[in-house]
């Protein structure tokens, strides 16, 4: 038990050292489970994913048509506001950007904001910005398996940063969603649903904005 406590704080002290670590952030070897409401069930002869809003004609996915679109996979590290921090996390999924490359998205010039849209109601909103970067996915793998339940399957928004990358906008983890339904593409900005209940609208994990 000792052993294994030094461990962490040495690898802590490392990626701090890297920089790595952003302010009130400590490294955990787990993968805490934190979400808003119960799991939802899955059935994918009735699952969608749906595209709507500032768009040029809005998109429908079944499970077998997104399963069916070009993946892309991502090493990240994971902040959540909750002040645990992961490392080196190897995810899949699709790129937005790549909806956007095959023709199915094609934005209208007022989108400027994205709200995600889950079960249970949840929200989570993000500049445009950050959602075409390669470090916001729409993932249905982590570490080379599908998601569990508990972790978002069988799609979530995930959002993190990726080694090396400091040119990257990283908000905390909050801003990918669970159990993802839909991008709804705004010219206007819209508090999500951790933002209503008054966490930071920007989240930027190096600056520490935790709430508003």
């Amino acid at each position: 038990m000792l052993d294994s406590i030094l461990r962490r704080k040495k690898d802590e002290e490392e990626k701090r050292k890297e920089g790595r670590l952003p302010p009130g952030q400590a490294l955990t070897n787990r993968f805490p489970v934190l979400h808003y409401g119960p799991v939802p069930t899955f059935d994918p002869k009735t699952w969608d994913f749906r595209v709507w809003g500032e768009v040029e004609q809005p998109l429908r996915l079944t499970w077998e048509a997104f399963n069916q679109l070009p993946r892309s996979q991502v090493t990240l590290d994971l902040h959540c506001v909750t002040r645990w921090s992961q490392f080196d996390m190897l995810w899949e999924g699709v790129l937005v950007r790549t909806l956007m490359e095959l023709g199915l998205v094609k934005l209208k010039p007022t989108a400027r904001y994205v709200m995600q849209h889950a079960e249970n109601g949840y929200t989570a909103n993000l500049p445009l910005e950050v959602v075409l970067q390669e470090n916001f996915l729409l993932a249905t793998h982590y570490d080379g398996k599908p998601l569990e339940p508990e972790h978002g399957y069988p799609l979530r928004g995930v959002v993190g940063a990726i080694p090396g990358r400091s040119d990257l906008k990283t908000p905390y983890l909050w801003k990918g969603a669970k159990w993802l339904r839909g991008l709804e593409f705004m010219a206007e900005d819209r508090p999500g649903f951790w933002e209503q209940a008054g966490y930071h609208n920007e989240a930027d994990i190096w600056k520490e904005e935790r709430y508003a």
